[in-house]
């Protein structure tokens, strides 16, 4: 069980900012381009100012890029604008936002340097492992436990949980940890779902 399995319910509820959208021109790609923006923007700040306190703002920002995420899909999927374009910057923009957003991580106290690196490359492998099976079965994988919106869950809560007690930070290193064994988890599964679909054949 993944959030991404509530995917439909939340792009029904976004369906007429969708339209509302569309009809004021506004294209998938200048969507996937705002998430990726807004990413690297709320990024920067927390990195350049790696005060526990203002990791609330990960949560909200979480939030928004999941809903400018699924805009994008929606728009390009049922406004007709999709585009070899657009899936290169989906893809490539995922992974951007979520350096952007989780490297702050590393600045905060007792967080370790290794493991913050670690959990960002396995990250990105999660999502390089998701493509690689589109390429061989031609599905996209979105299998968990830890796939692009369940990150944003536990990143989310963490920093607000960080907000709200700073004193956590002790055990940003134990965090990380569970993180990884979920990531690798999750790579694990994707790379399965392929070999399965082999199988089936």
């Amino acid at each position: 069980m993944t959030l991404y399995q509530i995917k439909p319910a939340f792009q029904a509820l976004l369906r007429p900012l969708m339209f509302w959208l569309n009809r004021r021109h506004v294209t998938a790609n200048h969507v996937t381009l705002a998430a990726m923006a807004l990413s690297l923007v709320t990024g920067a700040i927390l990195s350049y100012f790696p005060e526990p306190k203002l990791f609330f703002l990960l949560p909200v920002v979480l939030f928004v890029r999941m809903a400018l995420n699924a805009l994008d899909g929606m728009l390009a999927r049922e406004c007709h604008q999709q585009s070899r374009l657009g899936a290169i910057l989906n893809e490539v923009g995922d992974v951007v936002s979520d350096i952007a957003l989780y490297l702050p991580f590393l600045f905060l106290p007792a967080s370790s340097l290794p493991l913050v690196l670690l959990m960002l490359f396995c990250a990105a492998m999660t999502e390089f492992c998701g493509v690689l099976v589109q390429t061989i079965n031609g599905v996209r994988s979105y299998s968990g436990p830890l796939g692009k919106s369940d990150r944003a869950l536990v990143f989310g809560a963490w920093g607000l949980a960080l907000a709200i007690w700073p004193q956590l930070v002790q055990w940003n290193n134990l965090v990380w940890a569970v993180t990884i064994a979920l990531l690798l988890w999750t790579v694990v599964n994707r790379c399965r779902s392929a070999l399965r679909e082999e199988g089936a054949k």
